[in-house]
């Protein structure tokens, strides 16, 4: 095989990954890797303008699809800059790679300019974390990062000095493959007839559901069906779960609903299912539980597990459900009565006639205009709680910071979306705080001609920091913030914007938005009401 350079290895690596867009800005330390990548066609770079946008965004498209996310920095402040939305990868366990440039090798330890200590900086956020220091290193040391990352669904930082991206090497055969196996995951038969024994001797089951149900959505709900048990879907569920399920009684906690808290109090038995829920104050005191999870590590870290399971979730759920017996549906449909009435009275909550824009109202319409297969991004903030509580989403995705909760996500997470899925509807939910924290993304989704539309719950202050605040008994302070004509920065970047202080301005501007070829900004002004009660 002819001399080559290490980059061109590397592109050839990510293609064998089926890896086909970078999120990343140029620099000084990427300058021979942004040349390969100019030489390559079939990998797309998309140029942001914070590196914490393309790393929330590689996140965000990991999220989605299941595949690998990739962001790209330079050395010092661009790799600082990563930090925020690498964490977000590790805490939501998916997998993204990081390139990360660093000075010329033999200027490494010299304290040149631009120089960190990486290898130290990303250590706890990253499941793989080093740095190449030869140029024959790289292509292997590029094939362990993505196999890491995807192993260990986490982050790979892959720590590389510019020059030897156009350093030549000779590779007379291949030393490691592009390959990720998989494994696959099953029950033992004692874990299954130990859970089975408590599944039929109780007769108020719950089921709490988590991300972990992607791809056993349907064999979670025909469980809770033959038990007849209330099913609650864990937050980051959302959109796997089907709202709309009569046996769904929503959301657990802060983000939850009456019926959902008052059914987990009233459980016997606790059916933890691809979940590693924390918020132990809205668990039952002492009921037994059975937790399913790929990751064996979690398996009573939150809640005390009477029998755990390390499987994957469709086939113990599967086998679990074929040795349970049915049962009385009297617990049953005493909470699909109060989830009635709660829905009831959510809908009264939407349809009720102020004077001034509320947040429920917001929710109603984009409800209105939400596709069946949309994908929704979601903020943090009060606009989390809102949604939780008002948005129904069936078959949609859905995506969000879980673990992390990084503010600023919403705008790089609809990036992600529209990149992964260039037909579908993309809508963003996001606060005016929330959004402001990278608003200057929004040209790259103008840049990129990406259509999406950002709703901006507008109501100038950091709601939920000031509602913590007075749960403490303080005086709220420094929670306003200065308010910005979102509609006309949306129009200077390029996009469409539109203002909105009624229903009848914001059913408008969504219906425009819904067919505009450009990203829009509907800058929602909504009445400073507190979603915590």
């Amino acid at each position: 095989m002819f001399d080559r350079t290490a980059g061109s290895y590397a592109i050839d690596l990510l293609k064998e990954w089926n890896i086909d867009h970078i999120y990343g800005m140029p620099g000084d330390s990427i300058n021979e890797f942004m040349e390969e990548l100019r030489k390559e066609q079939t990998i797309r770079f998309i140029q942001i303008r914070h590196e914490e946008t393309g790393a929330l965004a590689a996140a965000a498209f990991s999220k989605l699809t299941g595949k690998i996310g990739v962001c790209l920095s330079i050395a010092g402040p661009g790799a600082v800059h990563l930090q925020n939305g690498l964490y977000d990868a590790k805490k939501d366990k998916t997998p993204v790679l990081a390139i990360v440039g660093q000075v010329e090798s033999t200027k490494v330890g010299t304290d040149n300019f631009q120089e960190l200590q990486l290898e130290a900086m990303f250590e706890d956020a990253a499941v793989y974390n080093r740095r190449v220091q030869s140029a024959e290193q790289l292509p292997d040391m590029l094939n362990q990062a993505i196999r890491t990352a995807y192993a260990e669904n986490g982050p790979a930082v892959l720590i590389v000095s510019d020059d030897l991206f156009s350093a030549k090497i000779k590779r007379n055969e291949p030393r490691t493959s592009a390959v990720y196996a998989a494994p696959k995951m099953r029950p033992s038969e004692e874990d299954l007839a130990e859970a089975a024994q408590l599944v039929n001797a109780s007769r108020k089951p719950v089921i709490l559901a988590g991300k972990g149900a992607k791809g056993a959505v349907a064999e979670v709900l025909s469980f809770a069906e033959k038990i007849k048990a209330p099913l609650i879907a864990s937050f980051p569920s959302k959109g796997i779960i089907p709202d709309d399920h009569p046996q769904n009684l929503g959301h657990l906690g802060q983000l939850g609903t009456k019926p959902a808290e008052d059914a987990m109090k009233e459980a016997d038995l606790v059916i933890l299912a691809g979940t590693a829920y924390p918020y132990r104050q809205f668990l039952p005191t002492n009921a037994p539980a059975i937790q399913i999870d790929i990751d064996p590590k979690v398996i009573g870290k939150y809640y005390p597990a009477t029998v755990g399971i390390a499987s994957e979730l469709k086939p113990a759920i599967s086998l679990l459900a074929a040795q349970a017996e049915p049962k009385d549906d009297s617990f049953l449909k005493k909470y699909m009565e109060k989830r009635m009435d709660w829905q009831e009275e959510m809908q009264a909550d939407m349809e009720k006639e102020t004077d001034i824009l509320q947040p429920q109202h917001v929710l109603a319409e984009v409800q209105n205009v939400l596709d069946p297969d949309a994908v929704v991004s979601l903020d943090v903030g009060s606009v989390t709680i809102w949604t939780a509580r008002y948005l129904k989403l069936s078959r949609q995705k859905f995506v969000l910071s879980a673990w992390l909760a990084t503010m600023g996500c919403g705008l790089p997470g609809a990036i992600a979306a529209k990149i992964a899925y260039p037909d579908k509807q993309v809508i963003a939910l996001t606060g005016d705080g929330g959004f402001s924290m990278g608003m200057q993304d929004f040209v790259t989704a103008v840049k990129y001609d990406l259509p999406m539309t950002i709703v901006i719950f507008n109501n100038q202050k950091i709601q939920l920091i000031e509602h913590e605040q007075q749960d403490k008994g303080n005086t709220p302070t420094n929670i306003e913030i200065a308010n910005i004509d979102y509609a006309a920065f949306a129009a200077a970047c390029g996009g469409e914007g539109y203002t909105c202080k009624n229903r009848a301005e914001l059913s408008a501007a969504l219906a425009k938005a819904k067919q505009s070829l450009k990203p829009v900004i509907i800058d929602a002004y909504v009445e400073d009401i507190s979603p915590i009660e």
